[in-house]
């Protein structure tokens, strides 16, 4: 807990010491974070992998923009570039849900491919090729009590600082409600769950409804940082983005996907200041990574005591009781 309140400590101190680059990396961090942590509800406590999550991020992504370019309000455009996600997600997932396995993974990869050919295609509203250009970074305002001017790049900062801890907070209590429970007892055993009388299908499509608002989040989150949008974040490559992340982190760890964006652009930040073929060598550094380490960086900790914290006692056995029951003893008998 320590460490955690100084972690968020430094990062609200973040601008107050470092340069614009560095607050915009940790913005991307940030972004990437959030996407990533929306993805692991479905692919680590859930066990579905969906290679289509740029199609919600991009949708995020162009609400915002059109919103912003309409009516230059930060919030309304925010809000409305996760409602126009959460929207698709919820007619994409009632389809998606029917398939798990494969079928589910290339099922989303055609979804988010679709969306991918309408941002290029659809000129008239996405710009086509060319994108939305001169997206204003807007105030922050709610009519009658107040307006924030968040113009500045170190402003903006914080608006992504708090909405993201926000955002990862709420993940975190959500896994661990029951509803992410029931979601990880159908990624262990969805024939068992059912027997359980669990609505299997219905509970997917709420994970995967959540990961398209926290990839839609994601997605109106980097429209006003870059004042630009493109048809490429709705590629497969962005998709992509989300899985290294997580497998980089750990899969079955919370702070895994969080852990794997920092280390996905730190190792991104250093390879393309030597080289502009950074993809190949990018690629190597994963591969040995995800082989040392299978359960993800965070495995580290997992397996390895912290110097700092106890050991936890080991239980003993309870001794027995002779006022107990033997039934035990006279069925093992019979």
């Amino acid at each position: 807990m320590l460490l955690l309140v100084a972690l968020v400590l430094a990062l609200f101190l973040l601008p107050w010491v470092a340069g614009r680059y560095p607050v915009y990396l940790a913005i991307q961090i940030l972004i990437l974070a959030v996407f990533s942590v929306g993805f692991n509800l479905l692919f680590g406590y859930s066990g579905l992998l969906s290679f289509g999550q740029a199609g919600f991020f991009a949708i995020g992504a162009y609400g915002c923009a059109k919103i912003l370019l309409a009516v230059p309000n930060l919030l309304l455009g925010l809000a409305g570039g996760v409602a126009a996600a959460g929207i698709a997600a919820v007619v994409l997932g009632i389809l998606s849900v029917r398939h798990t396995r494969i079928y589910f993974s290339m099922l989303t990869l055609a979804f988010g491919m679709m969306i991918f050919s309408i941002a290029w295609k659809w000129r008239d509203f996405t710009g086509g090729d060319d994108g939305l250009v001169g997206i204003p970074r807007a105030p922050l305002e709610i009519p009658g009590v107040l307006s924030i001017d968040v113009s500045a790049m170190g402003h903006y900062y914080y608006v992504v600082l708090v909405l993201s801890l926000l955002a990862i907070a709420a993940m975190y209590r959500l896994v661990h409600s029951p509803l992410g429970l029931t979601l990880q007892a159908i990624r262990d055993s969805e024939t068992r769950a059912e027997f359980a009388g669990v609505p299997v299908r219905k509970y997917r499509l709420i994970a995967f409804i959540i990961a398209g608002l926290y990839a839609g989040l994601a997605g109106a989150l980097l429209t006003p940082l870059e004042n630009t949008v493109t048809p490429p974040v709705a590629h497969w490559s962005t998709s992509a983005e989300p899985v290294m992340a997580t497998l980089l982190g750990g899969v079955h760890s919370f702070a895994g996907p969080i852990v794997g964006a920092f280390l996905f652009f730190m190792i991104k930040d250093i390879i393309v200041r030597y080289t502009e073929y950074w993809l190949i060598w990018f690629g190597v550094i994963v591969v040995a990574l995800v082989i040392g380490f299978p359960g993800g960086i965070m495995s580290i900790f997992a397996k390895r005591r912290l110097p700092w914290r106890p050991a936890r006692p080991t239980p003993q056995p309870e001794p027995d009781n002779p006022a107990a029951p033997q039934r035990h003893d006279r069925i093992s008998e019979d």
